[in-house]
């Protein structure tokens, strides 16, 4: 059962350079970056951050994206529960604008890979270490 509400997305930032030549190989690199900030009434803000660009050349190809997800949430329920959450119901919207615009600039569209956030440490700094 879900533990998170969608109350919408926004494109906060998005930036795409193509400065290369008809017919360039290129071999993508992609970065993601994603984190949840909480509110005081049951909402929090997932926060994703992509980057895909030519590993040898990345100034001139690259697709840069940051996207915002607004989500109310069970009290009580685990911060790592709410982060794999938002992140898999973001990913989605994330990947279809980056293959919509790229496929719109007249290049084959970039299809970016999907992470298995379950399996990935997820960082908590709001846990203070035990006293030795």
């Amino acid at each position: 059962m879900p533990t998170t509400s969608f109350k919408g997305y926004n494109i906060v930032e998005f930036s795409f350079a193509n400065k290369l030549p008809p017919g360039a190989q290129i071999q993508l690199e992609n970065k993601y970056q994603f984190n949840v900030k909480y509110a005081s009434n049951k909402t929090c803000v997932g926060e994703m951050s992509i980057r895909v660009a030519d590993r040898s050349n990345a100034e001139s190809f690259f697709v840069s994206l940051l996207l915002r997800g607004v989500f109310t949430f069970t009290p009580g329920t685990a911060k790592e529960e709410i982060h794999i959450e938002t992140y898999k119901t973001l990913f989605p919207y994330a990947r279809a604008y980056i293959s919509t615009v790229t496929a719109g600039a007249g290049i084959p569209p970039i299809i970016i890979p999907e992470v298995d956030i379950e399996s990935q440490s997820i960082y908590r700094f709001d846990i203070k270490p035990k006293d030795s």
